[in-house]
């Protein structure tokens, strides 16, 4: 399989080109893919496999994201119910991953195709070593026409560094590979401007750009066997389509037809330029190691005039960090507006609060002119992003 030319335009424009993507991400939940006691179920991966199947001998490279470790390791561990405690979600997704792989090899391989089992935890995407590493593994997968199937390790991630669902997981991997598209496959069909068994509930067939959904009434739990709800698959969404990535959101079931280009789920635009691996790892990925407090005119000059951050807009600082690490970028009220790598450590910043670089110059010398964030060290936050605090 040759490596596509992921630098030209996105030949994925509307759902009708959706076919057309040279390297897709396809997300799958959990409910999809189990039956009614919980156990893996058979038919719902072989009707999985065979679309995308058919994306990949059309030429596509596809990553599958898949739930349903921890759902497959029910009925081996005489479980009734996903389990509460995080010990024994992480025994049932040790046991259930194996199952799992070994009917998506079997059916994979009825179509001649090969999978890799790729394993993540938050950590690896949000640390750039990791990152990076990831980003070699997938790509070098793709290249070599192996499908890899991507899940968090919830056999050894903890509650207090998770990617929280699939969804943000799949989002992310689509931004890392430099998918054309994303296809998050659920229970349900569409988003709807309610809950959908509410009377008169309307499917919301497409968002713009531009589309503001704060209108929308959503629920934010997930089945009995997963995590997810609509609200993840929104902020999945976000994610995808602020990375230039548009997605499609339907339910499984309706997976070939939104394969064909035809009028079912719904469709997200794209929401400007792909971006670089960097601004994704620095906007979704990077652990925060604290907190920049500006004033207006500060940000002002980096969100709307692109400009580098300098020590004259500080108002404050928290967290404990070193130079290079990232920290997010607050204004007055406490809303993060960007994030970043800072030049300068927590211990080094409060005594530069307000003072300009010429002033910093002459009291402590020629190596505190220079400023806090570069602009190319920096990305513009949008309200919806999600942040993954770890500091103080």
């Amino acid at each position: 399989m040759s490596t596509p030319n992921l630098s030209t335009p996105n030949p994925v424009t509307d759902r009708s080109t959706l076919r057309d993507a040279r390297r897709i991400v396809v997300k799958v939940g959990s409910s999809s893919l189990t039956d009614g006691q919980g156990g893996v179920s058979i038919p719902a991966i072989d009707a999985l496999t065979r679309v995308v199947g058919q994306l990949y001998h059309s030429g596509a490279q596809v990553v599958l994201v898949s739930s349903g470790a921890i759902a497959a390791g029910f009925k081996p561990l005489g479980l009734a119910k996903r389990p509460k405690d995080l010990a024994t979600q992480q025994a049932a997704a040790a046991v259930g991953q194996s199952r799992l792989m070994a009917q998506y090899s079997e059916s994979f391989w009825k179509h001649s195709i090969s999978v890799a089992q790729v394993l993540l935890t938050a950590e690896d995407l949000m640390r750039r070593t990791q990152y990076n590493n990831a980003f070699r593994s997938l790509n070098r997968l793709l290249n070599l026409g192996v499908i890899p199937v991507v899940n968090e390790n919830d056999a050894v991630a903890t509650h207090e560094i998770r990617f929280g669902d699939n969804d943000r997981l799949a989002a992310l991997a689509a931004s890392v590979v430099k998918a054309d598209a994303l296809l998050l496959l659920s229970d349900v069909d569409a988003l709807y401007d309610g809950p959908p068994t509410r009377s008169g509930a309307r499917r919301i067939a497409n968002v713009s750009a531009e589309a503001n959904l704060d209108h929308v009434s959503v629920g934010d739990s997930g089945s009995a066997v997963g995590t997810g709800g609509m609200v993840t698959k929104l902020q999945a969404a976000s994610i995808a389509t602020d990375a230039g990535i548009p997605t499609f959101l339907t339910s499984a079931d309706n997976a070939q037809a939104a394969i064909d280009g035809e009028d079912v789920g719904t469709w997200f635009d794209s929401r400007g330029e792909r971006k670089s691996a960097r601004n994704a790892w620095l906007e979704h990925m990077a652990v925060s190691r604290g907190r920049i407090m500006i004033d207006d005119g500060a940000v002002e000059a980096i969100t709307v005039r692109h400009r580098s951050l300098l020590p004259a807009g500080l108002i404050g600082v928290a967290g404990t960090f070193e130079s290079g690490d990232v920290v997010e970028v607050v204004n007055s009220e406490g809303i993060v507006v960007a994030r970043g790598l800072t030049n300068y450590s927590a211990n080094e910043l409060p005594t530069m609060v307000g003072k300009s670089t010429r002033q910093l110059r002459n009291e402590l010398g020629p190596e505190y002119d220079r400023v806090v964030i570069h602009t190319d060290d920096a990305v513009i936050v949008k309200q919806t992003s999600l942040s993954r605090d770890h500091y103080d």
